[in-house]
């Protein structure tokens, strides 16, 4: 790891650096390792989530309330593949900030934003599971489209106010002097927060949020076996009427591929988190290469979500032959039949 030397005031900057970068010493192999891996997930991450945009928006048969959650969701990572991660290459790679505090406020900004607006979308689609397989009678009425534009409202709108709100007050490096002078001396961008922020921001942007998943997806988990049981245990003579009142299988088995989604987010992101809300403690003293692995395993999060799709979704396999087959552009195509279980 590259260690930097920090000054001991602003002051004294100019004798030391002179806003330059700090140097590094990784051989050119490695750093063309690192720019293959990278290219590679954002490739996956970029052109993934634009299937499932496309798919979604364009397929009549995809237009339902969860796969509308799904898009925006699949918008969150398309963001963070094109918008992000190209930046956040160079930073790790070179371990320097190229272009400019002012795009470095909105870039962290934006990065903060992205990762919120994927919890609360997550936290949307377990809440719309939970009525689709719990309480299917009442899905209809209670998951409308006009509650499906104010739950999009909310996962977009509180976590940019929240995020750039933040990072442009810089309230979230108030009283760490060290920060400071990294930024004055070096060409340095990092999210990072003191202790206060940084606490606020697990306990109540991804715990409790992630707490709240967690709990809805065992209840469901519960309810699905129940039906199961109550639908192999009923004559045939009956089952019609039963799996009425029941949530459908199609639903279930939404849920239970959602569910992974949410567990590999849970995975790819908590220790980003939990480094969040340590390190403050530890007096930054966690290794800057750490974090930056770190970071970099949430972005992956966006790189999988598309390939979960692919290995689970049989829609998202017909749809993608349907785009890279170019009949997508036929008429009458937004009408295919993907298939018959799409949800």
């Amino acid at each position: 790891m590259d260690l930097i030397y920090i000054p001991e005031d602003l002051a004294s900057c100019p004798k030391f650096v002179n806003k330059s970068c700090p140097p590094t010493n990784r051989s050119f192999h490695v750093r063309v390792i690192m720019y293959s891996v990278m290219t590679g997930a954002m490739i996956i991450t970029i052109f993934g989530n634009l299937v499932i945009i496309v798919s979604i928006s364009h397929f009549k048969q995809l237009h339902s309330p969860t796969n509308f959650l799904i898009l925006s969701m699949a918008t969150t990572d398309f963001l963070l593949g094109s918008v992000i991660m190209p930046y956040s290459m160079v930073r790790s790679v070179e371990s320097c900030w190229y272009f400019g505090d002012g795009f470095c406020k909105f870039h962290t900004s934006f990065d903060m934003m992205l990762s919120l607006t994927s919890i609360f979308h997550l936290c949307s689609i377990a809440i719309d599971r939970f009525y689709a397989v719990c309480y299917p009678l009442y899905y209809t009425t209670r998951m409308t489209s006009s509650t499906i534009k104010r739950l999009l409202a909310f996962c977009w709108s509180v976590p940019a106010l929240f995020s750039f709100g933040l990072v442009l007050s810089e309230a979230n490096v108030s009283g760490m002097q060290s920060y400071k002078i990294l930024v004055a001396c070096f060409n340095f961008c990092a999210l990072t927060f003191n202790k206060f922020w940084g606490t606020i921001l697990f306990t109540t942007c991804f715990f409790t949020p992630g707490s709240i998943m967690v709990g809805i997806y065992g209840k469901i988990f519960i309810v699905s076996k129940q039906h199961a049981r109550v639908i192999s245990h009923v004559p045939e003579s009956t089952k019609g009427a039963v799996k009425k009142h029941l949530s459908k299988k199609k639903d279930r088995k939404a849920a239970k591929t959602l569910g992974i989604v949410m567990g590999v987010f849970l995975a790819c992101w908590l220790p980003c988190f939990l480094a969040v809300l340590i390190d403050p403690y530890l007096d930054y003293s966690t290794p800057i290469l750490i974090l930056d692995l770190l970071v970099w395993l949430g972005y992956f999060n966006s790189t999988c979500n598309p390939l979960i799709h692919g290995f689970f979704y049989p829609w998202f396999q017909k749809a993608l032959k349907y785009i890279v087959s170019g009949k997508i552009f036929s008429s009458h195509s937004e009408t295919a039949n993907l298939f018959p279980e799409a949800h």
